[in-house]
């Protein structure tokens, strides 16, 4: 049976190198980037790939099925490599999920259109899909365990907040890829062939990332549980005691993933297609006032991870959360009126978010204890993700056409809102708590027999 002692220590974990702790960071980032590099690509090349492997009057809809099919994958992934990885250690399943994710994505530029091979071409594209999104299921949890375990305590928010530099770092990389082909080869020539360039950029970024991970070692924080004997022996009691001993901090992360990725995806992904189709902005400009947003979060990640570390995880929640309630409406307002507002805009909502998005990796791994750790992350984010994430675009779209509401995309980023402020309620505080051993980060533990307020029950 898994220990439920909580874990009251707040000494910093013993601090690796900062040579080893960067290059830990990339490890993980790169990763990031690249899972993220290609749901950008694939989103902004959707119109080709339509074209290419689902001709007809039905392209959108079977470059849409390609694109969610990930998602519905991720779940799966996080059940399978989640509890592998606390079985087997960190290292070991990134590795593998980063071969997995970008020989997928790189095998999609190889395949040739329905025109020459017919309708082999749309199955090969979504059983490559099957294979990314079920990869990626144990990326993301993976990397953000194996940074907050690699980091110091007391600044476990500025280094986490790299993973999310990724993030962004690799959306920015695909629009500024795909704009650039489209402008330098034309529509005619991308749709032919030119569409095919940017998954091959993920064959060296995988390389890159994978070289990185089989050259670090296991976190310190894992191999202390190893030479302990304390891991899970069996990837399936990883999971049992998960889902029986923690199914209060899955309901908790729920909460903030859903309000994370609602914001994530209407902000990053959805915009481009909103602006266009619903306001009547140019693709292009839409496109530029995206770019130019998460350029400025890019700059400013590294401040919110930092400023967690200095006031909490929690407060800086309650600001994004609170901030993007407050200001969705007046912000997709102001996106409605001209570029230069939009970007504005867009801008401000984007700062306020990165208040979430730059504490994630500090946050999510803390609410689990190491044994359980790379599989709560897992499962609970990519289940959420997978019901509120991909969706919400396909959401704020039917929602739009459905009442003629314009504004839907604010209304239900406030909704997400709501619900991630419930779940936050109940988060404990984990600022500057040790991750090591089998008890809860940042749960102060109490004698034996004794009462919250020090009395015995005799006493009391």
């Amino acid at each position: 049976m898994a220990s439920t002692e909580p874990n009251d220590e707040t000494g910093d974990t013993e601090e690796v190198p900062k040579s080893v702790l960067r290059r830990a960071v990339s490890a993980s980032a790169m990763g990031n980037a690249t899972e993220w590099f290609d749901y950008g690509v694939y989103a902004y090349v959707a119109t080709e790939i339509g074209a290419n492997f689902f001709p007809g009057e039905h392209e959108n809809l079977g470059a849409l099925l390609g694109f969610a099919v990930s998602f519905v994958l991720r779940p799966l992934g996080g059940i399978v490599w989640g509890p592998l990885g606390d079985k087997l250690g960190r290292s070991t399943v990134l590795a593998t999920t980063i071969l997995l994710m970008c020989s997928a994505t790189f095998c999609v530029g190889l395949i040739p259109s329905y025109d020459t091979i017919g309708i082999w071409a749309p199955i090969i594209l979504i059983l490559l899909r099957v294979i990314q999104g079920f990869s990626t299921g144990g990326e993301y949890g993976g990397a953000a365990t194996f940074m907050a375990e690699y980091s110091p305590d007391k600044k476990r928010g500025f280094w986490g907040s790299f993973l999310e530099f990724g993030t962004l770092a690799g959306f920015s990389a695909a629009l500024i890829i795909v704009g650039g082909l489209r402008l330098a080869i034309g529509d005619d020539a991308m749709e032919a062939w030119g569409w095919r360039i940017p998954f091959f950029i993920a064959g060296p970024l995988g390389a890159i990332g994978l070289y990185l991970r089989i050259k670090m070692e296991d976190t310190p924080v894992f191999k202390e549980l190893e030479e302990k004997d304390e891991v899970e022996h069996e990837a399936t009691g990883a999971l049992k005691s998960l889902l029986a001993t923690y199914w209060k901090p899955i309901l908790q992360l729920f909460g903030l993933v859903i309000a994370l990725n609602v914001a994530n995806y209407t902000l990053l992904s959805y915009m481009p297609t909103y602006l266009p189709d619903t306001i009547g902005m140019d693709k292009g400009k839409a496109e530029l006032m995206v770019l130019i947003g998460q350029i400025c979060m890019l700059l400013f990640i590294p401040f919110a991870g930092s400023l967690s570390d200095r006031i909490g995880r929690k407060p800086c929640w309650w600001l994004s959360l609170s901030g993007l309630f407050v200001l969705a409406l007046p912000m997709f307002w102001l996106m409605a009126q001209n570029l230069a507002l939009a970007i504005v805009g867009f801008t401000v909502l984007g700062l306020v978010y990165i208040l979430q998005l730059g504490t994630i990796s500090a946050t999510f791994p803390a609410m689990f204890p190491t044994h359980v750790r790379y599989a709560g992350m897992a499962i609970s984010y990519n289940v959420a993700t997978a019901a509120f994430g991909g969706t919400a675009p396909l959401i704020n779209e039917a929602l739009i056409d459905s009442t003629g509401n314009q504004y839907i995309p604010a209304f239900y980023m406030m909704g997400a809102c709501v619900v991630g402020m419930i779940g936050l309620y109940y988060v404990v505080e984990t600022k500057g708590a040790s991750l090591k051993g089998r008890g809860v980060p940042g749960v102060i533990s109490r004698p034996a027999g004794r009462r919250p307020g020090g009395a015995r029950p005799s006493e009391a």
